[in-house]
């Protein structure tokens, strides 16, 4: 019989978060849904997301949230908790792309970068921590970005590339910690992804940005797939790993 499993996503009323949770949703999954909702328009999309996942058999919550505010990410596992009892696995998808280059930015905004995710996901695990670590299924999956490892003319995010690495070597170093208590911690890194087709419409993707060798942009459920395989009883034994999830862009 399948493992009844609580699993907290950031990020997810749109793109991948919301692809990831209804990938995850099951009738043996119950679901607390985190979105920033700084508008009616997303409030909206966080409630069809919500719909979907309870439509496949899930259970589901939402919790709204601006991750640049500290203490948010710890409220949120703690809405989790006391909704379903516990929290079995994390999913911190939430983040944004910044394309300011390194002469426009602030210090400010690279604080506030580094914030609304490597802080953020701190906050998250270390206050998931102790309900993780008396899982039998306990486990962490972080989306961080192909920005922090490829740096090219043209294709430069800095602050955002900062603060995803800030948020891998947390990642990494929260996998050595409780790799003794069973809990994994894995890290995926999409490539460009077609998150919203009316706000990034292929064609212009096409125009702008080279091809990945596959010859295709990633797709949500691409990154979907392989989080719900990092949450899997299939991945029990992998833990410290960052996944490319873009095409073979790394390859050149």
């Amino acid at each position: 019989m399948e493992q009844h499993r609580v699993i907290l996503i950031t990020g997810a009323g749109s793109g991948i978060g919301a692809a990831i949770a209804r990938t995850l949703a099951s009738e043996h999954t119950s679901l607390l849904l985190h979105s920033r909702g700084a508008d009616d328009s997303s409030k909206q999309a966080m409630q069809q997301v919500l719909d979907s996942v309870r439509a496949l058999g899930a259970k589901a919550e939402c919790y709204f949230a601006d991750l640049n505010e500290p203490q948010q990410a710890k409220r949120i596992v703690e809405a989790c908790v006391q909704t379903f009892g516990t929290v079995d696995q994390v999913v911190s998808n939430a983040g944004h792309a910044s394309k300011k280059n390194l002469q426009e930015a602030s210090s400010l905004d690279l604080a506030e970068a580094v914030q609304s995710m490597a802080g953020a996901f701190l906050e998250l695990v270390q206050t998931a921590r102790p309900y993780l670590e008396k899982s039998s299924c306990g486990s962490i999956v972080l989306t961080s970005s192909f920005v922090a490892h490829r740096f090219k003319p043209g294709e430069l995010y800095p602050l955002t590339a900062a603060a995803k690495a800030t948020a891998e070597a947390l990642a990494m170093s929260l996998a050595a910690e409780l790799a003794a208590t069973g809990v994994t911690v894995n890290c995926v890194l999409p490539g460009y992804t077609l998150k919203d087709s009316q706000r990034y419409p292929h064609v212009d993707w096409q125009n702008r940005l080279p091809m990945p060798p596959l010859g295709r942009f990633g797709q949500p459920d691409d990154v979907a797939g392989a989080v719900a395989y990092l949450l899997s009883s299939h991945a029990r034994y992998v833990t410290g790993q960052k996944l490319s999830i873009d095409g073979g862009l790394r390859l050149g």
